[in-house]
């Protein structure tokens, strides 16, 4: 298993940031998301950029020298993203991106893809449990998503 990493995290910097974080999205679907194909990776980015992240709380895990890992956007206690770099994967940057929420929101709900078992592994580990299911995304998409949630510790 890789080493962990030394995590900061702090708050976007807003525009000029997004590319770098569309990058890290990009990297964490390809390896991840084998469901998609290319040309869902391209929609699903023009996405991130023109309506994630311009519309959310968006925090950034980075590196002592203040390169982004990861990153995490909210609606209130909801996690619409979490993602991790491939590079950095493994690593403690999603448990510290998580540990960041839940200091803010001690009850913690996301959606995730069905068809992703990786993260779905993940936020059990984390302790969230699965509270339901929907046969599409949240644009309609045939990508069923699993509703989990994680109470207060």
């Amino acid at each position: 298993m890789p080493s962990s990493l030394t995590v900061l995290v702090r708050p976007s910097t807003g525009a000029d940031e997004h590319p770098a974080l569309a990058g890290i999205w990009r990297s964490a679907v390809l390896a991840t998301h084998a469901f998609l194909t290319r040309e869902d990776v391209d929609h699903y980015e023009a996405r991130i950029l023109d309506s994630y992240l311009p519309r959310h709380d968006v925090q950034v895990a980075v590196d002592p020298d203040d390169r982004p890992l990861g990153f995490i956007g909210l609606d209130g206690h909801h996690i619409d993203m979490l993602f991790v770099h491939d590079d950095a994967r493994g690593r403690g940057v999603g448990r510290a991106l998580l540990a960041w929420a839940a200091e803010r929101h001690p009850v913690l709900t996301l959606d995730v893809n069905e068809q992703n078992p990786s993260a779905r592994g993940f936020y059990a580990a984390q302790g969230f449990e699965e509270t339901g299911r929907s046969p599409v995304d949240g644009q309609g998409r045939p990508f069923p998503l699993v509703h989990m949630r994680r109470a207060a510790a």
